[in-house]
């Protein structure tokens, strides 16, 4: 199965969304990660309906897919990264309506996934407490999913709670196993943090996989770098994804490139479709 490569809009935060999308077109890709944001498609807009049907109409101009990403990190909290959370003792009510409007976008855009994380957990809270509040706001929240057919795909972040493929996995095991539970793989996250080797992130993310984020990394260290610039080897990361059959968008997720946003986006993906021949087998 061939692969289908994305971008994420977090790394094109000084373009209007409309030039960002002709912008991907251009260069080839065939989709992208929209976050929900102030900068480009605010949820809590007066007039979001009107919005949103001009960006669906835009994605078919432009032939590009979508998955609809919920990881602003000041949307809710101007203050707090990430704020509120599911597991927060106060404000998880916020966090539920901003993923159910999340739902009615992903759906209205024709997405077939919401993208979201944990976010820290409360200071002093027990573990098992926070998984059991971040299980029950994700319970709540499915509900809305399976009304509109979107599936929510968990991203498993450094410095957050849910961490690694594996605490994600036990949060899907709390919320019944939910067919409209799965996971976002971020690839430098997993190189950056997971006690496993990547390849093996990989396989026990693939059965449940929706969505794929790519950027490199170094290990131990929490900060997106282009394609090549860290100590990922993506050829066989690549590889993989390809021989598990993976559906969803590959992303490439470099927050920091908005100053020279195109030129790295089109680096991006001919890193990527370079390592993708490279892949293959002889």
């Amino acid at each position: 199965m061939e692969l289908r490569f994305g971008y994420g809009t977090n790394g094109f935060t000084q373009h209007r969304l409309s030039d960002v999308l002709a912008i991907l077109a251009d260069l080839g890709y065939d989709g992208v990660a929209l976050t929900l944001d102030h900068v480009h498609l605010d949820p809590y807009a007066d007039d979001l309906a009107r919005q949103v049907a001009r960006v669906r109409g835009q994605l078919e101009r432009c032939g590009l897919t979508v998955t609809v990403e919920t990881g602003a990190p000041y949307l809710l909290d101007p203050y707090g990264r990430h704020l509120p959370t599911l597991t927060g003792r106060s404000g998880a009510e916020r966090r539920i309506d901003l993923l159910r409007r999340a739902v009615r976008i992903a759906a209205d855009l024709g997405s077939p996934t919401v993208h979201l994380c944990s976010g820290p957990a409360p200071d002093g809270m027990a573990e098992r407490e926070a998984l059991e509040r971040l299980a029950r706001g994700i319970e709540a929240v499915l509900g809305t999913a399976a009304a509109y057919g979107v599936a929510l795909a968990f991203e498993p972040e450094p410095d957050m709670f849910i961490d690694t493929v594996e605490r994600c996995l036990e949060l899907r095991r709390l919320v019944g196993g939910n067919e409209l539970f799965g996971i976002t793989l971020d690839i430098g996250h997993a190189y950056c943090v997971e006690d496993l080797p990547l390849l093996e992130c990989v396989r026990r993310a693939a059965p449940y996989l929706l969505n794929v984020q790519i950027e490199d990394m170094r290990r131990g260290v929490h900060r997106h770098l282009e394609l090549g610039d860290g100590e990922i080897d993506f050829a066989p990361v690549l590889g993989a994804l390809r021989e598990l059959g993976t559906r969803g968008l590959v992303s490439v997720e470099i927050q920091g490139g908005a100053p020279d946003a195109p030129d790295v986006a089109r680096r991006s993906i001919e890193f990527l479709r370079r390592h993708t021949h490279d892949s293959r087998p002889a």
